[in-house]
């Protein structure tokens, strides 16, 4: 988002890559030296043409380009570059659903592969899925007699209630293709020895300049904030022989682990060297645990579309700090006793607060982050 559309803007807007680097090793690049068919599929979003999928070790693309919505909608004739519409009003998820299962189909059977699957379902726009949105507004009708009074978050409004039909058939959508997909892995006898890894890039728009399409209580806000609603995800992994069925772990990850766990998965050696910020999910996957506790952090010095303005965070155990560099405040909330992030404890444990403070403040300065200017 410009900055300048933010009414209340005190900094100027902050530069930063608007590509993934072609020096950069990519997972696809990893397991393509391996012998490993590569296949993606949907949204990209890192960068302008030279930088897409087949720029970054994926032998197919189809979707993947410079935006992240998707242009011209959901439904055909949509407007992407490297996917044009077979028919009149046909479904891009469901379509993306479909050349993956045909990759899977027609693949070299004498490789293994990796397959990259990125919905832009749930991105706006928000389009109904027309298969099911008739279920979904019969279900509401039925739950909901009146709104629901939205949530003030400072200058913005969160949706209090998942009720928007609309949202529904759009995830009902992915639930299908997803067990589409399922479905073929076992036809072709893939289901015993292929991983399936299913997350979401951030949690769902529930705060905006008025409420977004979806609710994520009772986690507080959504996309763009760095409150719980906006950077924790369910994760589902399946992976026989390492996994167990139902089974749960509460052990936070971050995406970043995806590479490593990947090549170990692979029977690959790890690239530290690549992988620098991620750790093997392995040993959690297979029950084991990991020994080690572990410190995240955010860092987001923009202002979003979400009505969200610069600031960073720090998770460390069951305490986490967000640092407000818009107001010049600071929250801190122990996840373990307050998950919602309710109770500021800022005043309370003056101690927590400026220890985890410090550690963002070194991080960031270790890592060269860019901080927000103000304005001249």
């Amino acid at each position: 988002m410009d900055a300048s559309r933010n009414p209340h803007q005190k900094f100027q807007q902050v530069e930063d890559r608007e590509n993934l680097a072609l020096e950069e090793t990519t997972i696809a690049e990893a397991l393509k030296e391996a012998n490993y068919q590569t296949f993606f599929a949907g949204k990209w979003h890192l960068g302008e043409q030279g930088h897409w999928p087949n720029d970054q070790g994926f032998d197919f693309n189809l979707g993947g380009h410079h935006r992240g919505s998707p242009p011209g909608g959901y439904y055909a004739p949509w407007n992407n570059p490297v996917l044009k519409s077979k028919k009149s009003g046909e479904y891009l998820t469901e379509r993306l659903t479909e050349e993956s299962i045909s990759f899977l189909k027609k693949r070299k059977t004498d490789q293994p592969f990796l397959l990259y699957l990125s919905y832009y379902n749930v991105h706006t726009p928000i389009q109904p899925y027309r298969k099911k949105i008739e279920h979904f507004q019969q279900k509401a009708n039925q739950q909901f007699e009146e709104d629901s009074p939205p949530i003030t978050e400072r200058d913005a409004k969160s949706r209090a209630r998942q009720d928007n039909p609309e949202y529904a058939s759009m995830i009902a959508a992915v639930d299908l293709s997803v067990g589409s997909l399922m479905k073929t892995l076992a036809e072709l006898q893939l289901e015993e020895n292929t991983t399936v890894i299913f997350f979401s890039d951030n949690g769902g728009l529930c705060t905006k300049p008025t409420p977004g399409p979806t609710s994520n209580l009772p986690l507080r806000s959504g996309k763009g904030w760095l409150y719980e609603g906006g950077v924790r995800e369910p994760m589902i992994v399946r992976s026989p022989g390492i996994t167990k069925a139902g089974s749960v772990c509460e052990t936070p990850i971050v995406s970043m682990d995806f590479f490593p766990t990947i090549l170990e998965l692979a029977g690959l050696p790890s690239q530290p060297h690549l992988h620098a910020d991620g750790q093997s999910l392995v040993p959690l996957l297979n029950g084991q645990g990991q020994s080690e506790e572990r410190t995240f952090y955010w860092h987001y010095p923009h202002y979003h579309g979400s009505n969200w303005c610069p600031g960073a965070s720090i998770r460390e155990g069951d305490w986490k700090l967000i640092e407000f560099y818009q107001e010049g405040t600071r929250e801190l909330y122990n996840l373990k006793e307050d998950p919602g992030e309710q109770e500021n404890l800022v005043s309370e444990n003056p101690v927590k607060s400026l220890e985890l403070q410090q550690k963002l403040a070194q991080w960031q300065k270790m890592m060269k982050a860019k901080m927000p200017q103000p304005l001249e």
